[in-house]
């Protein structure tokens, strides 16, 4: 009984030892991957902007005064030439009085010449003047008449002044904001101080999104555009790409363009200054073969790797940067993906052109066919517990391991 023990314990250590010295020789890596899937894709172009009127017009003074009274509030719509406010005219009603008590003296003085001119004109041709006093008379008859001209000018100014103390609005809109109250002084001694800002027409409003220098170069005129505000974050709108400004913007050495991107607001939901988050539509692909971008990153083990793609083909940047979804829309590079074989194995690698990106999956033009199955990660033995090394997204199919 002894023998046996011993023969069965030694049996059982030797058995103990030889799977644990050949247990990690045996297990290889295992292959995390996800089907080719087949459906529409959108390539992007993300900016942020804010909501402004197509026209915005400020009404201002171009005298200074107290405001006597206010016929516009904030949300009043106003029409062309309608009077929105009233400056106190009482100063300048007395200026025109002034200018016109000056101009009634010069008409008077200049009548007055003209009548020393004549007597002057006759006394020398009597011989009973001589021609000096007709010279000063004749110079005094023309400054009483310059004198005229300057008080004229005057009265006009006044009165031009006394007009500018009632404001009208300029156009059709309504009024986005008033800066001044009853009783409130407006100085228009440097520049012109603002009363009311007043919206043309609040139901064509415009956004003016800062766009990366990297991704403007894809940005053209009437690609579609789909934004949100925070106002409404369940709702998205939809709007026009109607202008790619050239003036630059550079911010902490980030440099941003102007794209002008035309939205219609006819139920008036939206409302000036709402910060809009866009997606500038550059390409939309309808019915396309797409795996995920975690199939583009996967390098293979180097005992695994097919000696003829031991390593995947670089992705050589596109001139001036990098750009978020990818490359130019209709631009299509080649790249070595691995494909599991559909009766299992080891993977193979697969040249295959792409299109555009999303920022999860990648357009498959050639080499695909819907189903197959990619390669997205490689677990090692060590790592096998640790599959967060897969990728996140799954394409549209569930990862599957070999």
């Amino acid at each position: 009984m002894k023998i046996w023990l011993i023969l069965i314990l030694v049996v059982v250590l030797g058995g103990g030892g030889w799977w644990y010295y050949n247990r990690n020789r045996n297990d290889g890596p295992q292959y995390v991957t996800a089907p080719a899937t087949k459906g529409e894709m959108t390539q992007v172009v993300t900016a942020t902007g804010t909501l402004n009127p197509v026209l915005n017009v400020t009404v201002g003074s171009q005298i200074s005064g107290n405001i006597k009274e206010l016929f516009a509030d904030f949300n009043s719509p106003v029409k062309a030439q309608q009077i929105v406010a009233q400056i106190d005219p009482a100063v300048y009603l007395a200026s025109v009085h002034q200018a016109q008590g000056d101009l009634a003296n010069a008409n008077a003085a200049l009548e007055l010449a003209q009548l020393t001119a004549k007597r002057k004109q006759e006394l020398v041709t009597q011989h009973a003047a001589p021609q000096a006093d007709l010279d000063t008379a004749i110079a005094t008859l023309h400054q009483a008449e310059a004198t005229v001209q300057i008080k004229q000018a005057n009265v006009e100014k006044a009165k031009v002044d006394l007009d500018h103390c009632t404001i009208y609005s300029p156009v059709d809109g309504i009024v986005i904001s008033r800066s001044v109250d009853v009783g409130q002084t407006v100085a228009a001694a440097m520049n012109a101080p603002v009363l009311f800002l007043i919206a043309n027409d609040l139901t064509k409003m415009q956004i003016d999104s800062n766009v990366a220098e990297a991704d403007v170069g894809n940005v053209e005129l009437d690609q579609d555009v789909e934004f949100s505000v925070d106002a409404f974050p369940y709702r998205t709108f939809h709007g026009k790409v109607v202008q790619n400004r050239n003036a630059a913007t550079t911010v902490q050495n980030v440099v941003t363009y102007d794209v002008v991107i035309s939205v219609a607001n006819p139920d008036l939901k939206l409302k000036p200054g709402m910060t809009a988050t866009a997606q500038i539509i550059i390409a939309r692909r309808e019915n396309v073969v797409k795996i995920p971008n975690a199939a583009l990153r996967v390098r293979l083990p180097e005992s695994d790797a097919p000696p003829a793609a031991a390593t995947p083909l670089p992705m050589t940047p596109p001139p001036g940067g990098k750009r978020k979804g990818g490359r130019p829309p209709g631009e299509k590079h080649e790249r070595t993906i691995y494909v599991m074989p559909p009766g299992g194995g080891k993977p193979a690698p697969v040249l295959v052109k792409l299109g555009i990106n999303d920022g999860i999956s990648t357009e498959v033009s050639e080499g695909l066919k819907e189903g197959d199955l990619v390669v997205t990660a490689v677990e090692m033995p060590q790592t096998k517990a640790a599959s967060a090394s897969s990728s996140p997204f799954g394409g549209g199919g569930m990862p599957r391991r070999f």
